[in-house]
């Protein structure tokens, strides 16, 4: 613990202005990946525990699109297509047959998609880490903010993520495939009933999720390297940022990703050797005082 470190950072203008932008973008990454679990969790109402491969899967299928056409723009959308139409496949003929089963089965499933999507990784991609590099658009001089360093790629990200984000809640909110969807994931029986194809509905949510997640990884290739294995970590932080947010409310997963971006990054100046302890510390807070979340609803019996 180093608290004189994180006063010394709170009192420094710059340092604050360094420090809240390396948190942003870690919270936009994380509410990318958290959006599409909690979507899918609030319609289907399955925790798809491979989440964290599909992120993983979408880095490097930017990777290969940055290559063969040197567009960071196109390579982002070729993750999040690629990814969206893995999940499609992935929940018509897998997930699809255990909605009703055990939680357990469903994270068996789950399980062995993750050890699948990693051997497949390390026999396209080789099992050594690689990175994409940052593209030349961005490589110009950061932005001094209040004497700290905001690189352009950082803001490209934010407002990236930010712009994903408007457009969800409006989706989700002003139009009628919202309003479906949200029948769906409200009384999927009535819906069945009034002549909506509650599968089709089912499919197109997890493959907006799933792309979602891959749009997310595309996004991080330039400052992020990528091995077999990498959707991990992202799982656990954006389970957390799930919990902490509430499950199936996609404004929590934005608020709960900014809270544990800026948590980990003033964090890691303060407590460096205990920042993940301060995130589980969070969202043990959260569970104790409101089970549900922060924006979550509450469950009646």
């Amino acid at each position: 613990m180093d608290s004189n470190a994180l006063i010394d950072c709170m009192t420094s203008m710059s340092c604050i202005v360094t420090q809240t932008s390396t948190g942003l973008i870690v919270g936009a990454l994380l509410f990318l990946v958290a959006a599409g679990l909690t979507l899918i969790f609030g319609v289907l109402r399955v925790i798809n525990f491979s989440h964290g491969a599909f992120y993983m899967l979408g880095a490097y299928i930017a990777l290969s699109a940055y290559r063969m056409t040197d567009s960071y723009i196109l390579a982002t959308l070729a993750a999040g297509l690629g990814v969206g139409l893995f999940g499609l496949v992935f929940e018509r003929f897998f997930m699809r047959r255990v909605y009703n089963a055990d939680v357990l089965m469903q994270l068996l499933v789950c399980y062995a998609f993750i050890l699948i999507l990693d051997d497949a990784v390390k026999i396209i991609w080789g099992a050594e880490f690689q990175s994409m590099g940052m593209p030349a658009a961005f490589q110009a001089p950061p932005l001094f903010i209040g004497g700290g360093i905001v690189p352009i790629f950082y803001i490209y990200l934010i407002a990236a993520a930010g712009l994903i984000a408007v457009v969800l809640w409006y989706i989700l909110s002003k139009t009628r495939v919202g309003k479906i969807v949200r029948a769906a994931a409200h009384n999927p029986t009535m819906t069945s009933a009034l002549g909506l194809n509650t599968s089709l509905i089912y499919a197109s949510v997890f493959a907006f999720g799933g792309m979602l997640a891959g749009m997310a990884g595309g996004l991080a290739a330039p400052v992020r390297s990528m091995s077999p294995g990498m959707g991990f970590s992202i799982l656990i932080e954006s389970f957390i940022v799930t919990v902490i947010g509430g499950m199936g409310s996609v404004s929590g997963a934005l608020v709960g990703a900014l809270l544990i971006g800026l948590v980990r990054s003033f964090g890691s100046i303060g407590f460096p050797l205990f920042v993940e302890g301060i995130m589980f510390l969070a969202m043990a807070l959260i569970l104790v005082l409101k089970p549900s979340g922060l924006l979550g609803k509450e469950t009646r019996s």
